[in-house]
């Protein structure tokens, strides 16, 4: 294991935010895809059964990859337009015991 870092957020939805806080997430999430190396995993889930519940869970490289990506552009913008769209927000930040990665193996001779 090394130094990940990560985090699990819970987003409560004002009702008839859904389809505008899923776009502003699809778009950050492009930027994020394209500029972000030491992000290495950033998810967002929807509930089933509960439409305005949304579940984040983030994996950085270590806290400085996660502090990196809280000060990028498209990050700042996310961080903003969401909360017009937002009743609550609840984070657990995360040490992870150990990570399973699916792919650590795909290129294994075993």
């Amino acid at each position: 294991m090394g130094d990940e870092y990560g985090l699990v957020v819970r987003f409560s939805l004002r009702p008839g935010c859904e389809a505008a806080f899923d776009q502003l997430v699809l778009e950050t999430i492009a930027e994020i895809r394209q500029q972000e190396t030491e992000t290495l995993l950033y998810t967002c889930h929807a509930v089933h059964g509960r439409p305005d519940q949304r579940i984040f869970y983030e994996l950085y490289a270590d806290r400085e990859a996660f502090e990196a990506h809280e000060e990028q552009p498209h990050v700042r913008r996310f961080l903003s337009e969401r909360e017009p769209l937002l009743t609550r927000t609840d984070v657990d930040f995360l040490t992870p015991l150990d990570i399973a990665w699916p792919l650590a193996s795909a290129g294994s001779s075993d």
